[in-house]
């Protein structure tokens, strides 16, 4: 599997695009800021979208991206959405309800639509090619999941956003296998009170969270306040020493 981070940031600004993955050529998982890094034949060739939660930096440029490429779609087909029920509803009552968006669900006709939103389930695998991707529920201000994602040259976990759990955890130390972990960490620890209201990780409540995992995998660390990237990242290096661990940065490309 080939991984291509697009944007991981948690705010926008001169080299702060928000969080999207390119997996291979097909997928995309979360439609942030970082979606606008594709060109146009590259948006067409997406046939799968995974979003974790509903909230803007995660969700934003899918309907720019549908209207850019909206032509093209019409030749290639619909491009699937999955996601929670609680994700669709608000994509629909916000986004495409013909005030904010079009509903591109139901063009160019509600039989052929070039947009295809798919419920899917925490603990539900949908396989893509080679590919599986399975939800896994974590704790968010919002209904919220992270990804488990595995082939059989191997295994990453992508977190979302969320603050301190078991159920990502447990479902983690349930696989064989773990290459890489890309985790949030969303603040530094001197507003660790704002990560609990808004159910963020910062460095201490990732480090205490990182002690039930029993898998050695890479980890590297997303979804960053922009401009405190560096203090985020020292301050997990000096709690989480024993553990491999980067910051992610927009551009990258993992082969796993």
């Amino acid at each position: 599997m080939r991984l291509r981070v697009l944007g991981c940031s948690g705010g926008i600004g001169r080299g702060h695009r928000t969080t999207a993955f390119l997996l291979d050529d097909d997928v995309l998982i979360d439609a942030g800021s970082g979606l606008g890094e594709l060109s146009m034949e590259e948006m067409a060739g997406i046939r799968h979208i995974f979003l974790s939660h509903s909230h803007l930096d995660h969700i934003h440029a899918l309907p720019l991206m549908v209207d850019t490429v909206f032509d093209e779609l019409l030749l290639r087909g619909t491009v699937a959405v999955h996601a929670q029920q609680a994700t669709i509803d608000a994509l629909m009552a916000h986004i495409f309800n013909g005030v904010i968006w079009p509903d591109f669900t139901r063009l160019p006709n509600p039989e052929n639509p070039v947009l295809r939103l798919v419920p899917m389930a925490p603990g539900e695998i949908v396989t893509v090619g080679r590919r599986r991707l399975e939800m896994i529920p974590v704790n968010h201000i919002v209904p919220t999941v992270a990804f488990r994602v595995s082939s059989d040259s191997g295994v990453f976990a992508f977190s979302a956003d969320t603050t301190t759990n078991d159920s990502f955890w447990e479902e983690l130390n349930a696989g064989e296998r773990l290459d890489l972990l890309i985790v949030e960490a969303a603040f530094s620890n001197a507003e660790q009170e704002l990560c609990r209201i808004s159910r963020h990780y910062c460095p201490t409540l990732l480090s205490e969270d990182l002690k039930k995992l029993r898998h050695s995998p890479r980890i590297l660390l997303t979804h960053a306040k922009p401009g405190e990237e560096n203090q985020i990242f020292e301050e997990c290096r000096e709690l989480l020493g024993n553990h491999r661990i980067d910051h992610l940065t927009g551009g990258e490309i993992f082969t796993i």
